[in-house]
């Protein structure tokens, strides 16, 4: 019988961990129409936009159903995931637990979560932040424009933060 409460127990939290993760999912794939990067970021006109996934992937398939046939302002995209990208590797948006700040200067948006308690993206453009257990953002502006992004006022004016 505490067997079964147990797992009663830990359904919620497990349903909860599985939701924020669809949402930051689905956020991952939208940030890319509200985001222009360089041309140079492309070897070539027809090449694909690369999302990629760096160590623990908190996604599994969620992330691979969201982009799916999907394509980024006419260029298929590509998922890939490896235990650690560096600049140059071609990632084009990149997702990390860890200090995806190594990144500064190269056409990447680098997302990241927050720390709960003082919500810093380790150099991150995009920091997910968990606001009214709801999965919100901010942005780092500054980073952005180092990485030679330009983010729309459209996806700023969702952010519960903009830092400049």
């Amino acid at each position: 019988m505490a067997l079964t409460l147990a797992g009663t127990a830990a359904s919620p939290a497990v349903a909860a961990e599985t939701l924020e993760a669809a949402v930051k999912a689905t956020f991952l794939y939208k940030f890319i129409a509200f985001v222009s990067w360089p041309d140079s970021a492309f070897p070539d006109p027809s090449s694909p936009f690369v999302l990629c996934v760096e160590g623990p992937d908190p996604f599994g398939e969620l992330l691979d159903r969201a982009v799916a046939g999907q394509s980024a302002a006419g260029r298929p995209i590509t998922l890939w995931r490896a235990p650690r990208f560096e600049a140059g590797s071609g990632c084009h948006l990149l997702y990390s637990r860890s200090s995806p700040g190594r990144l500064r200067g190269a056409p990447v948006l680098t997302v990241t979560d927050g720390d709960s308690a003082v919500d810093t993206g380790a150099g991150a453009v995009v920091t997910f932040v968990l606001r009214d257990d709801r999965v919100r953002f901010i942005i780092d502006a500054a980073a952005a424009q180092d990485n030679h992004l330009t983010i729309s006022s459209k996806l700023m004016s969702l952010a519960v933060a903009v830092r400049r």
